[in-house]
């Protein structure tokens, strides 16, 4: 499968990677880079098996939302349940999609989403400040959770999640990556955006993995080598979440996808 050196990389890409998803959000993507650039899979196998990891790990991100509360909020459900049956139209549209690229188009595709979403966590992440800035003026009478935020729209979120899964299943993601940012850049304050993603990355996850084991494409063994630490991550990300300031991690993970896109580029 692999030199012990690159799976010691691809472990490390899990782990980091399951901190960021439950951390700030879109941290599932680290998991496919590290496929992408350390395996000589295909498109499917990359997306397939990174998408494989997922299943577990929304499932407990999921489990962590709820038990914090925040999948307990009617609207945080709401939102959670459209973002989720979208995903049952999307995902299968993005397998379709991956099975049809090259393995220079999807890396070409996936630095560009990369980068995207770079723009979208450093966006999202001014938002928040801009909000928690406008609070502390106000004398303190909003917190970060409420600040400025407005109820989505049912249709927005239906769109959101729609183009979210197919580009989830496109690349082999729980979601998170960019729903998250996405959310908040609509003004969904960022724990209940957190929360709403990680349930609506099981629906992704378990769709897009049975879409992919249908073609074959993925490396179980793989799996289970970058899975089992994306899982340590997921609870470790969860917890700072709730216990520190993740800002600095924030900007830290969106100047390392803004400049790992163009590496991604090159070596598609």
């Amino acid at each position: 499968m692999g030199d012990p050196l690159t799976l010691a990389l691809l472990a490390l890409f899990g782990l980091v990677g399951g901190i960021g998803i439950t951390a700030v959000g879109p941290g599932g993507v680290l998991p496919t880079i590290g496929m992408f650039l350390l395996t000589g899979l295909s498109p499917a196998g990359v997306a397939g098996t990174a998408i494989a990891t997922h299943v577990a790990t929304g499932a407990l991100g999921t489990a962590a939302y709820t038990r914090s509360g925040q999948l307990r909020e009617p609207e945080t459900r709401r939102t959670a349940v459209i973002l989720a049956v979208a995903a049952l139209v999307g995902t299968p549209l993005g397998v379709q999609f991956n099975t049809a690229v090259t393995g220079r188009a999807f890396g070409i595709l996936l630095a560009s989403a990369v980068a995207v979403t770079g723009v979208l966590v450093w966006a999202r992440e001014r938002r928040v400040a801009a909000a928690e800035k406008a609070a502390r003026a106000d004398g303190g009478a909003e917190t970060e959770a409420g600040a400025g935020a407005a109820r989505l729209p049912g249709w927005a979120a239906a769109l959101v999640g729609l183009g979210v899964a197919a580009a989830a299943g496109l690349f082999g993601l729980g979601g998170p990556m960019l729903s998250v940012p996405v959310l908040v850049v609509l003004r969904v304050p960022v724990l209940r955006a957190l929360a709403a993603a990680q349930a609506q990355s099981v629906v992704i996850a378990s769709v897009g993995t049975a879409g992919y084991a249908l073609h074959g494409a993925i490396d179980w063994r793989l799996a289970a080598l970058v899975g089992v630490p994306e899982l340590a991550g997921v609870i470790a990300g969860w917890r700072i979440a709730h216990a520190v300031p993740a800002r600095r991690l924030t900007f830290a993970l969106a100047a390392t996808l803004l400049l790992l896109a163009p590496y991604l580029a090159l070596h598609a």
